[in-house]
């Protein structure tokens, strides 16, 4: 447990997130926020996350951490404490694992007693036990609006089949208008499949969502009015809104050798190439995006990363064009493993963000003034790229064939040079005009703070 000390506050919000950093972090960022406006909160969480998070927490009086631990179950290793460390297989178990832990969780909230639970999008159970306490339950949704109402909406659930997926739910918001490629629906038609069972992630979902009594959205009206609009009259509830968390500057340096390095290249002239930590891609995939920003001829940094068990080097040697190492050494570092990625987006050489279409990993890409090519590989990232490149048109989508989701060298090298070289001409200039409006918006702290400010009223209100 943290060290700070407790102190009486107005309201108190037990946070619980999934155990995926990319959902842990949203978290933290709108603890830190909203600690900062009085409110109490305890972050629950695996004792192997704890560090980290600490790391990332405010030290104010007014946030603490508590350990959780997750009951064994057969097929997971022990000491198991966040999804990075889980092989594919292992997904559907972890779930199971979190499920099992209703009592634990329980008994902790009958302890501290709060005013509110803030879960996340798996954990619908909660809304049960909480209610038996008379705790309020309030669904947090780290995923962009656009596509929790292309997917996770009452609407889509008799549309479930590949061909359904390509097109939106009755009602969508049709302007513009947003489908999928048949290999994007395939990938997201596992949310409608069960293991064992249990709910699919769908049922998950809605069920969470239908129970609590109220839903927060890490987004805002100004980038997704229409979306929030549509999953307000879907799930007939209050819909509140925390903005799109914009991550405060980080603090310490960036390590000596990759600023050394970035120093030899012009101003915004570095592509980074990153999928985050688990995302990852086919060996044909590798191939062609390598020798895409080879085509380039702009300096990169392509950060791999490969699934758990994997030795990574090895896989680099294998699935890297022959001689491309050599070919590129004088512009290119490819590199395996963590990285300072919003250091390494701040550094004055970089210029362009090449990546999976995160929703964070976008609004960070942004604020640092980083020209954005998206190569969404999965779950929600195609609709987040959608949203920035096809809505608030202040990015480029990687071309891709339809069935299979194939893409060359060359359509790598179209994207980056719409956005990084051939900047005089329109679209381009466009582009980068949008960008910029978009990166003014998500700068202004007065706009930023008042999506907070307006949250915690919202939130008293409830309560």
């Amino acid at each position: 447990m943290s060290t700070c000390t407790r102190i009486p506050s107005q309201i108190h919000i037990v946070m619980f997130p999934w155990l995926a950093f990319g959902h842990i972090n949203p978290f933290v960022q709108l603890c830190n926020k909203l600690s900062l406006h009085g409110i109490e909160v305890s972050f629950l969480s695996a004792s192997g996350n704890i560090p980290r998070i600490k790391s990332s927490l405010l030290p104010t009086p007014n946030s603490r951490i508590i350990p959780i631990s997750i009951p064994p179950v057969a097929g997971l290793p022990q000491g198991l404490d966040n999804t990075s460390e889980m092989t594919p297989a292992m997904a559907d178990l972890f779930k199971k694992a979190i499920d099992l832990m209703q009592p634990q969780i329980k008994t902790l909230l009958s302890q501290l007693k709060p005013h509110f639970i803030l879960f996340d999008f798996l954990i619908q159970w909660i809304p049960e036990i909480a209610s038996e306490l008379g705790i309020k339950t309030i669904g947090f949704s780290v995923f962009s609006a656009i596509s929790g109402a292309y997917i996770m909406v009452p609407a889509r659930s008799t549309a479930t089949n590949v061909d359904d997926l390509m097109k939106p739910p009755t009602g969508f918001p049709s302007s513009p208008l947003i489908s999928m490629k048949e290999f994007q629906a395939q990938n997201i038609s596992y949310v409608f499949k069960h293991f064992d069972n249990g709910p699919s992630v769908f049922d998950r979902v809605t069920e969470g969502h239908h129970k609590c009594d109220a839903i927060v959205f890490k987004t805002c009206n100004e980038m997704e009015g229409p979306y929030i609009n549509f999953l307000l009259n879907q799930f007939q509830k209050r819909v509140l809104l925390a903005g799109p968390l914009v991550p405060e500057p980080t603090s310490g340096l960036l390590e000596e050798k990759w600023d050394k390095w970035l120093g030899q290249f012009p101003p915004k002239s570095v592509i980074l190439c990153s999928f985050g930590s688990e995302t990852f891609l086919q060996d044909d995939q590798i191939k062609e995006l390598a020798l895409g920003l080879e085509l380039t001829g702009l300096p990169f940094i392509l950060i791999m990363n490969f699934s758990v068990g994997v030795d990574a080097y090895d896989e680099i040697n294998r699935t890297l064009p022959e001689g491309f190492l050599e070919r590129t050494k004088d512009r290119g570092i490819v590199h395996t493993g963590w990285v300072q990625q919003q250091l390494l987006l701040a550094h004055k050489s970089v210029g362009c963000y090449l990546c999976h279409s995160g929703f964070s990993s976008l609004i960070e890409a942004v604020i640092n003034d980083c020209q954005l090519v998206l190569l969404p590989l999965k779950g929600d990232q195609c609709l987040n790229s959608k949203l920035f490149s096809e809505c608030m048109k202040a990015g480029v989508e990687v071309n891709r064939r339809n069935e299979d989701g194939y893409f060359g060298k060359e359509d790598i090298d179209k994207a980056v040079r719409r956005v990084m070289v051939e900047v005089e001409k329109e679209p381009s200039k466009s582009i980068r005009a949008n960008h910029k409006k978009w990166r003014e918006f998500l700068l202004n702290e007065e706009i930023q703070d008042k999506f907070i400010a307006e949250l915690v009223k919202e939130i008293k209100a409830l309560a």
